[in-house]
């Protein structure tokens, strides 16, 4: 392989582990409540009705 077919390699596998992370931080079992709470404030009455 030259450099940059392995340069390409490096930088696409660097690419997927970010978004793997991105992914397992974002829908992590910690963040689930935050992550969900606006969800059910769109469906909260404002006005107490």
């Amino acid at each position: 392989m030259s450099l940059q077919a392995l340069a390409y390699l490096f930088f696409t596998i660097i690419l997927g582990v970010v978004f793997a992370a991105i992914i397992v931080y974002t829908y992590g079992r910690k963040r689930k409540e935050k992550m969900e709470a606006p969800k059910y404030r769109i469906l909260e009455d404002e006005d107490g009705q």
